[in-house]
């Protein structure tokens, strides 16, 4: 019997990504349901969405815009950076709606009192959303180069000196993003562990 790791190691890579997709809902759901019940359906929606907005705005990798780019990618074809900049997009949107008609809902979890801070203190805390953009699609932009090498799509491409530094050069950038990232919540007293 003559095992194909090629296409071993394809079938487990879709395999975790479709166990953090359904991770990632899993969550989203159980934490709608909870705030559904604690504040009624309207009201919990609202504070899920904002939310996942959060994650998406504050956060520098693709973990709530994943819900997204990664079903769209499979379904459709589109890169994952594209998918991601219509997610923004759609987060922002949310926060401007909920900001100006519903403030009260950013009252509701200690997270969404958080992100109210972060959304109304442009000076320093709008860095975070910087931060979190950059490394955000920084991981996207290596989710697609690391999706298209799975496809063996341009393969030669990645076997490349250049290809290496490049990714060199963002682990490098995702480590700066991240101390920069961990400084600027530590003032607003949030401890990582």
């Amino acid at each position: 019997m003559i095992v194909d790791f090629k296409k071993l190691h394809k079938i487990e890579t879709h395999r975790e990504v479709l166990i953090k997709f359904i991770l990632l809902l899993t969550v989203l759901i159980l934490y709608f349901s909870y705030l559904s019940y604690e504040y009624g359906l309207l009201t919990g929606g609202i504070v899920a969405i904002i939310t996942w907005s959060f994650f998406v705005l504050c956060t520098p990798v693709a973990d709530a815009g994943f819900l997204l780019d990664f079903p769209i990618r499979l379904l459709f074809n589109v890169r994952m950076l594209h998918s991601e900049i219509l997610v923004w997009a759609i987060a922002i949107g949310i926060n401007l709606y909920a900001l100006n008609y519903d403030p009260s809902a950013y009252d509701k979890t200690i997270l969404t009192v958080l992100f109210k801070q972060i959304l109304s203190t442009p000076f320093p805390y709008w860095s975070i959303i910087i931060l979190s953009g950059i490394g955000t699609f920084l991981s996207i932009y290596f989710g697609d180069e690391m999706l298209d090498v799975i496809k063996h799509r341009d393969r030669n491409k990645y076997h490349t000196h250049s290809f290496k530094l490049k990714v060199v050069a963002m682990v490098t950038l995702f480590a700066l993003i991240f101390l920069a990232y961990y400084l600027l919540l530590e003032t607003l007293n949030v401890k990582i562990s």
